[in-house]
Formats: structure tokens, sequence, C-alpha cells
């Protein structure tokens, strides 16, 4: 017995001796220790909107919306980067004007249709990365016909900045009730002139304009003298009814407006366009 105990007294003691000299494992890195970038770091968290800005479905849901940049129908052929969702975001008051614009039209028979509403800075970016880009041309049969992408900066269709930013700018026309849905987007489909007779543009529930959205083309400037008749008599109805709530439109594109004064008059934003940014406003 006397004999067993010294040989396991001895086996202990050359098993402390070995664990003491056997080096510590290196401690696992933490989430917080890991390198930015890497799988384990955190996600940056999303820009959220202002108090002041508010889901334009919350102020008036009988306006129609058509969201273009969050499709590929747009002049760029694809979505808009920041665009993760079709949904209109504009400060309080631009959206209570357009309510206000909204009830005097249905009782005319007539309902407003946005195109786009707030714009992020990472969509204006996006805009002028496009457009930096001279090989892309796969959407200039509809939005750009005539003029040549080289010129988009120079004659004023592509900027660095964008009152959209701000919150209180909209693209929009008018829709005779009741509204048909207009068709799917088809990616690689013929393309036909932004300015074409209606019958042959892309076929759009907004009265007749004279130009399809986004059209890059003198014709699109609101007074152009080339816009008669029936067109030029919608042009005027719009920019009339939104005139008396406050807007101001940009004599260059039919289609948009900007309610003054400006909510944020020297900011522009970039919180993505969703539901989550506006939650609860």
């Amino acid at each position: 017995m006397r004999t067993a105990l010294r040989a396991l007294a001895t086996a202990a003691a050359a098993l402390l001796v070995a664990t003491a000299a056997s080096p510590a494992p290196a401690a696992s890195p933490t989430p917080a220790q890991s390198p930015p970038g890497s799988a384990q770091a955190p996600a940056r968290a999303e820009p959220k909107a202002p108090d002041g800005f508010v889901p334009l479905r919350s102020v008036d849901a009988t306006i129609i919306q058509e969201m273009r940049y969050a499709t590929a129908h747009t002049f760029l052929g694809e979505r808009v980067d920041g665009y993760r969702q079709p949904v209109c975001i504009l400060t309080r008051p631009a959206a209570r004007a357009l309510h206000l614009a909204q009830k005097q039209l249905l009782r005319q028979g007539y309902s407003l249709k946005v195109y786009d509403c707030y714009r992020p800075q990472r969509a204006v970016d996006h805009f002028v990365r496009w457009a930096k880009d001279l090989d892309d041309q796969s959407m200039k049969g509809e939005f750009y016909p005539v003029v040549d992408k080289s010129r988009l900066f120079e004659d004023g269709y592509i900027a660095e900045k964008s009152g959209h930013s701000r919150g209180s700018t909209v693209d929009l026309t008018l829709v005779r009730l009741p509204a048909l849905p207009t068709r799917p987007y088809r990616p690689g489909e013929r393309l036909t002139p932004c300015f074409a007779p209606r019958g042959e543009r892309f076929p759009d529930s907004s009265v007749d304009m004279g130009t399809g959205y986004d059209c890059f083309d003198t014709l699109s400037h609101t007074d152009d003298p080339r816009i008669q008749g029936v067109q030029r008599a919608n042009r005027q109805f719009l920019k009339r009814t939104l005139t008396e709530v406050g807007f101001v439109n940009l004599p260059e594109e039919w289609w948009h407006f900007t309610f003054k004064p400006e909510l944020f008059p020297d900011t522009y934003f970039d919180f993505p366009v969703g539901r989550r940014p506006v939650a609860g406003h």
C-alpha cells in the first residue's frame, strides 16, 4: 500500500510540473476585438429620418405612388441606390400641402401620382457615377434620345446635389380617375423616345403631358412653346393646382415641384428610402 501511494504522489507531482510549464492558450478575440470590416464587426446603423419627415401615406393615402427609382425603369436601367422600398417620404409641410391639392383634384375627377419624393444623397451619387460612365447608354433610346450623354452635367440634367435630398421636393403628375395601373417595365424591352406620341411611349396612367417622366429634353420644359393644346393645358392645370398650395415649379421639368418655405433649406440627407427610417413619424 505504501508503495502504491508513493507512486501515485510521484505521478501527481509530475503532472503539476508539466501543467505549469505548458503555455496558456491564446484568448479568442471577442466581437469588440475583431478588426473593422470583419464578419464579427458590428453592423453600421442606418441613419434615421429626423422628426420633420413623414411617409406621405400617413398624411394622404389616396395619392397614387409609383416610385420609379425603386424599380429598373429608370434612366440608369436599374434600381437606384438607397431606394429600399417604394415609399414616398416628404417633410410634413410638403406632405400636408399635397393633401390639400389632392382634395381639390379629387372633386374634379383627378388624382396626383408621385414618381419621386425625398431622394437620399447616395442616390444622387449613383446618378453622378452613371453619368460619368459614357459607355453605359442602355436606356438612351427612351430617356435621352437626342442628348449626348457627355453633356448631361453641362446641360443641367445631372448634378452632384439635388433639392430632393432636402425633403420638400416631389416629382409628380396628374391621373384621370378611375386610375388604371401602369404595367410593369420589362428590362430589355424595346425603348420608345420619351417625347413620342402618348400612344407610342411607355404606357403611363398619367394624363398626356407631352413627354414621359425624366425625359432629358427641352420639350420637358414646362412652358416650351412646342407643347400646345391638351398637353399644355394639362401642364398648366398641374402647375396652377400646386402653386395654390405653396409649391414652386422648376421651369426645366414639368413634373418637379418644391414646397416653400423648405423645412430644411440647407441640409442634404442620406437616410435610405423605406418604412424603417420614418417608423413612428
